[in-house]
C-alpha cells in the first residue's frame, strides 16, 4: 500500500469530507432530551451507513437505552487491530439565545465550523471513519483490523455500554483502542493524552428540625444545619490544600520526575490561565505546579451548596436542613469503592449528633493511565506529526472518560487518546466549533496512524 495515494485522496476530497461533517452535524441528536429519540437513530443510522459503505460488518446494537454503532473489518489475523470509540449523541443547546446561529445548521465562520457537536465528538470521531474511507476507495482494502465503537449515550453518561461491551466481549479484542474526544495542548500544539482522572461524587444531606424555625427565639438552643454543613465542608481540606480524609492518599500513584519535566517545559502561560477563568489568583495543593494538580494530583470540591434562606432582603431563620453537592477527582491506582468507604466513614466521625446525616453516592469512575513506551504509542507519535507537522507533547486530563477504564476492565485494552480540538473550542457551550484545518489534519494523521501500525510488527 503506497500511503501516498491515500493522502492525496484525503487532500483531493477535502470539500467534500467538510459536506459530510456537516450533514452529521445536521441531525440533532441530543441523547439526554426524549422528543429527539429518532433524531439520535437516524445518526446511528447516518454512521452505519458509512461503515455500509465501506464493506465492513456493521450493526446497529439496541440496548435499553439509545443504539450502539459496531462495525468491523478482519482484513488478516496476523495484522494489528485497532479499536476506534466515538459518540454521535451531542449535549442540549441551552441557553439557545447564546447561539449566533441555529446550532443545528452548521455556520462556516473564518476557520471554523460551529454547531453542536462539531468537536464533541462528531467533527473528532468522523476523521477516523474518513480516514478509514480514504484506504478504500484509494488502495481497496483497510491497512490494519479495524473495530469501531460509536455510541449514544456518552453525553448522558454512557449508561448502557457496558451492557453493551458485556454482550460483545468476545467480539471486542484488540491490540489498543483510539479515542479523539480530547484536544490539543494548545493552537498549534498537538497532544496525546495518556492520563485521565477518575471520580467520585456525593451529596450530604443535613437535617436539624423539622421545620424553619425563627433564630431569634429558637437560636442557641439548637444546630443550625447549614452552621455545621460549613464546619464539615472546612474539615475536609488543610490550609496547604491537602485532603485531610483519613487514607485518601494512600493509592495515589506519584508522578514520575520525567513527568513534571514534561510539564514544566509547556508553553503554558500561568497568567493567562489565571486571566481566561477570572480568578484573582490561583490556588491548590502546596508542592505541585498549576498543570501538575489540573493533571495527576487528586482534588475535593463542593460543587453546590443549599440551606436556608437565599432570595432579597433579609429573613432570620434557623433552616430546618442544609446540603451540599461534593466531587473528587481520582487519580490512577485510587479506587472509587474505596474513596467512597473513606469518604462516608469520615463524615460521620465529624458530623455531630446534633444533626441527622445522610449521604448518597452520586457517582463513580475509575481513573486512567496509558503506557507510553509502546508500539502502538510511537505509531502515534509517529502520525501526529505527519498530519499535523510537529510532534505530539504528552499530557494528562483531569477530566474524566469512563470508557478508557471500561476498556481496560472488561477487555484488558489500552487507550490512546488523540484528540483534535482546541480548548477554546467551547464544549457543551454555545457556539460550540471546529477548526476545518484540524478536522483535515486529524483525518490524515488518522490514516498515517493506520499505516505507522501496519509496519509496527504489533499483533
Amino acid at each position: 500500500m503506497a500511503i501516498e495515494q491515500v493522502v492525496d485522496y484525503i487532500d483531493e476530497n477535502r470539500e467534500r469530507y467538510v459536506e459530510e461533517l456537516m450533514d452529521l452535524l445536521r441531525i440533532p441528536s441530543v441523547s439526554a432530551v426524549s422528543e429527539h429519540k429518532e433524531d439520535v437513530l437516524k445518526a446511528a443510522e447516518f454512521v452505519a451507513d458509512h461503515f455500509r459503505s465501506m464493506d465492513f460488518d456493521t450493526e446497529i446494537v439496541p440496548t435499553t437505552g439509545h443504539p450502539v454503532v459496531y462495525a468491523e473489518k478482519i482484513v488478516d489475523d496476523g495484522l494489528p487491530t485497532m479499536m476506534v470509540y466515538g459518540h454521535y449523541d451531542v449535549q442540549p443547546v441551552d441557553p439557545i439565545e447564546l447561539w449566533r446561529n441555529d446550532p443545528f445548521e452548521p455556520t462556516i465562520e473564518g476557520p471554523n465550523v460551529v454547531a453542536r457537536g462539531a468537536t464533541d465528538d462528531k467533527g473528532q470521531m468522523f476523521t477516523h471513519i474518513k480516514a478509514a474511507e480514504a484506504f478504500y476507495r484509494s488502495e481497496g482494502r483497510m491497512p490494519v483490523n479495524l473495530k469501531y465503537i460509536i455510541e449514544g449515550e456518552e453525553e448522558v453518561g454512557s449508561v448502557h455500554l457496558v451492557e453493551f461491551l458485556d454482550a460483545y466481549e468476545e467480539r471486542l479484542s484488540a491490540d489498543f483502542a483510539v479515542i479523539s474526544d480530547t484536544g490539543q495542548f494548545a493552537e498549534g500544539v498537538p497532544a496525546i493524552t495518556y492520563g485521565l482522572k477518575g471520580l467520585a461524587y456525593f451529596q450530604i444531606d443535613l437535617k436539624g428540625s423539622t421545620q424553619d424555625l425563627h433564630s431569634g427565639s429558637f437560636g442557641g438552643t439548637v444546630a443550625n444545619p447549614a452552621n455545621v454543613l460549613g464546619q464539615i465542608i472546612a474539615k475536609l481540606r488543610d490550609e496547604t490544600g491537602r485532603i485531610t480524609i483519613p487514607g485518601f492518599y494512600d493509592d495515589v500513584l506519584p508522578l514520575e520526575d520525567w513527568e513534571r519535566q514534561e510539564f514544566a517545559k509547556l508553553p503554558f502561560d500561568e497568567e493567562g490561565y489565571r486571566n481566561y477563568i477570572g480568578a484573582p489568583q490561583l490556588a491548590g495543593e502546596q508542592g505541585y505546579s498549576t498543570l501538575e494538580r489540573r493533571w495527576a494530583r487528586p482534588t475535593l470540591d463542593v460543587n453546590g451548596i443549599w440551606g436556608g434562606y437565599a432570595g432579597e432582603g433579609s429573613k432570620t431563620v434557623l433552616p430546618a436542613k442544609a446540603g451540599a453537592k461534593i466531587s473528587m477527582r481520582l487519580v490512577p491506582r485510587q479506587e472509587p469503592a474505596k474513596i467512597e468507604e473513606l469518604f462516608t466513614s469520615y463524615v460521620r466521625e465529624i458530623c455531630p449528633p446534633t444533626v441527622e446525616l445522610e449521604i448518597q453516592v452520586m457517582a463513580g469512575a475509575h481513573a486512567s493511565i496509558t503506557p507510553t513506551d509502546t508500539k502502538a504509542m510511537d505509531a502515534a507519535r509517529i502520525a501526529i506529526e505527519k498530519g499535523f507537522g510537529k510532534a505530539p507533547v504528552m499530557i494528562r486530563e483531569g477530566g474524566t472518560i469512563p470508557v478508557v477504564a471500561d476498556l481496560k476492565q472488561k477487555i484488558d485494552v489500552d487507550t490512546i487518546l488523540l484528540g483534535w480540538g482546541l480548548p477554546d473550542d467551547g464544549t457543551h457551550s454555545p457556539n460550540e466549533k471546529f477548526n476545518l484545518g484540524d478536522y483535515h489534519r486529524g483525518i490524515l494523521a488518522s490514516a498515517h496512524l493506520m499505516n505507522e501500525l501496519r509496519q509496527s510488527g504489533l499483533s
